[in-house]
């Protein structure tokens, strides 16, 4: 039996998140620029889009630009911007064949014009897609995404808008940049790195982890088999017991 038909359809994470990790090492194994590996990078992010969307998982995000990695030497972060655009425009038409819908988080003022207006007319043409929904994030920083919710709140307490006593998970989860999706389900992450590095924070609360040794140019189809296999094999308790689980 094949890894793809090892998978049970129906127990498929509603929310799968990715940390994209390892282009860089991946680049210099092999004796070339850092660029290089986020170049190879971009292939398997075409597979993993489209395996998650012939699988029927209804939401993928993908950790593209975080807030840190503007931090990054100048060239790569140009590169990384070239390449994005280049996405876009050329993803457009895969994203239409696959009926998936495009969206995106994070501190978006911050990207290129170019960027933001090709975000923007993606975004526009395949909103009414329906078979999953891609989410980059970019520019993005969970700290960051939290500090806003607290700003926003706090303003709409000021205002008499909502009270403090209204305050909940709910409240929260309305102002959050993923205020439309649900909680993570499976946090996979590439290159052997056991961290979270600034992603998800509040919606990984009670996501299973899933760490390989893969550096993510070479990640593929299998791969992803392989985590939510692992996924499925886990019981989920969200901080019960089996023997309640069971019931």
């Amino acid at each position: 039996m094949s890894l793809l038909d090892s998978i049970n359809k129906d127990n498929l994470p509603k929310h799968l998140a990715i940390i994209m990790d390892g282009n860089g090492r991946w680049a210099k194994q092999k004796g070339f620029l850092r660029a290089f590996g986020h170049e190879n990078g971009t292939k398997s992010v075409r597979k993993t889009v489209e395996a998650c969307a012939k699988l029927g998982v209804e939401n993928l995000t993908l950790y593209a630009f975080s807030t840190e990695n503007w931090n990054r030497p100048k060239l790569e972060v140009e590169t990384l911007m070239r390449l994005l655009v280049n996405s876009l425009k050329g993803e457009l038409k895969t994203l239409q064949e696959n009926n998936i819908k495009l969206n995106s988080i994070g501190n978006l003022e911050l990207l290129p014009k170019s960027i933001q207006t090709e975000l923007k007319d993606v975004i526009e043409k395949t909103k009414d897609n329906s078979r999953m929904t891609l989410t980059l994030a970019l520019s993005y920083g969970s700290r960051e995404e939290l500090l806003n919710v607290v700003k926003k709140v706090s303003d709409k307490v000021k205002n008499n808008i909502i009270s403090i006593e209204a305050i909940d998970e709910s409240i929260i989860n309305q102002h959050l940049y993923t205020h439309n999706l649900p909680d993570v389900d499976l946090l996979i992450r590439t290159s052997g790195e056991h961290r979270i590095s600034n992603f998800l924070l509040w919606q990984i609360a009670y996501a299973e982890l899933f760490f390989t040794d893969v550096l993510w140019p070479d990640f593929k189809e299998e791969h992803l088999y392989e985590a939510i296999i692992s996924y499925q094999k886990r019981e989920r308790r969200f901080g019960k017991t089996s023997e309640q689980i069971k019931k």
